[in-house]
């Protein structure tokens, strides 16, 4: 692969389908995305690896939602890692980026050890989907499960939303040579669609646990059988690696189920935090509160928790009391 491809492909969301066994999927790659959202935050290691993993999931799962939707992913547990909390903002318009951003809260004190899926606790592992003003939000949510937030993801998909689906991913730290340290990830995506699931959007151009096994039988269990085999015999580099490409590594994997691709999905990271929605969000309290907020330096600070953004307000500027006379 030469520089100028290996760029392409970074940062970029490939949908394809497989006609022989009627399977669809995506293959991610990520890059400057992932550097974006860790250079936010000083996260310990067993951190910085749950929101790699976190976001490389983000990617692969936001693709299928529709223009102007967002999606969200969100664990929520009693262990070390509080939460991790990430959104996808689908395009506006055809051919513009989606944007991701993610972050986690945790409580150092209690990180132990380096296995970063041991640091989360029991929990629940949440899909949201905003369509829009005028819609009912999407929200579905089953409990934290397994080895891996991958696992959480494929047993969400098999529990909530009956549909047999597999994540391979990879993801840490690279250097290339004559370059710098720097995170890299890359996935597949896999997943056997009926047409009534909320996730059937394909991109456009040419009680128990329940686990994806469990959910089909005869040919079709067969055909995902099968599938399955030729995922697992993806190697590392291959997923991550400035080598292979997302086409040929499709080829390579799938060629005897006739992959077919579609229009690649660019992806950069992105938050939405802005003054005004700052703003926003103080307007429900009353000038006494804002008082609480207010620092010695008599401002009203916030940090946005995605991006790291800091906003300074003159408290009386902010709250639904703002530019009330005091004596009225």
């Amino acid at each position: 692969m030469t520089i100028g491809s290996k760029l392409a492909w970074d940062d970029t969301v490939l949908p394809f389908q497989l006609d022989v066994s009627d399977m669809r999927g995506r293959v991610a790659r990520l890059d400057g995305v992932l550097d974006g959202i860790l250079k936010q935050h000083d996260y310990p290691p067993q951190v910085e690896a749950l929101v790699a993993e976190m976001a490389l999931l983000t990617a692969l799962i936001g693709q299928t939602v529709k223009l102007r939707w967002k999606l969200s992913l969100q664990v929520q547990s009693n262990g070390p890692v509080r939460m991790i909390a990430t959104d996808y903002y689908a395009p506006t318009t055809e051919g513009e980026p989606a944007r991701i951003r993610a972050y986690a809260s945790y409580d150092e004190e209690r990180l132990q050890g380096s296995d970063p899926f041991a640091q989360i606790g029991a929990g629940y592992f949440a899909v949201l989907i905003d369509q829009g003003k005028g819609t009912a939000p999407y929200q579905g949510i089953t409990p934290l499960a397994g080895d891996s937030l991958r696992r959480c993801a494929e047993d969400y998909f098999a529990q909530s939303e009956q549909l047999p689906t597999r994540f391979k991913l990879r993801f840490g730290k690279s250097t290339e040579k004559g370059g710098v340290e720097h995170w890299r990830a890359g996935g597949v995506m896999l997943q056997h669609m009926p047409k009534a699931s909320p996730f059937m959007a394909q991109g456009e151009g040419g009680g128990d646990i329940l686990r994806p096994a469990d959910l089909i039988d005869g040919e079709e269990g067969e055909n995902w059988n099968r599938v399955n085999i030729l995922l697992d015999s993806v190697e590392e580099m291959e997923l991550v690696g400035p080598v292979v490409t997302p086409t040929s590594l499709l080829v390579r994997l799938f060629h005897e189920e006739q992959p077919r691709v579609f229009d690649a999905q660019a992806v950069r990271f992105g938050c939405t935090c802005s003054e005004d929605r700052v703003r926003q969000s103080l307007s429900i309290y009353s000038a006494k509160d804002i008082g609480t907020m207010t620092t010695d330096d008599g401002i009203v600070t916030a940090d946005c928790q995605f991006c790291g953004a800091h906003y300074e307000l003159d408290p009386a500027s902010v709250g639904f009391e703002a530019g009330q006379d005091g004596d009225a």
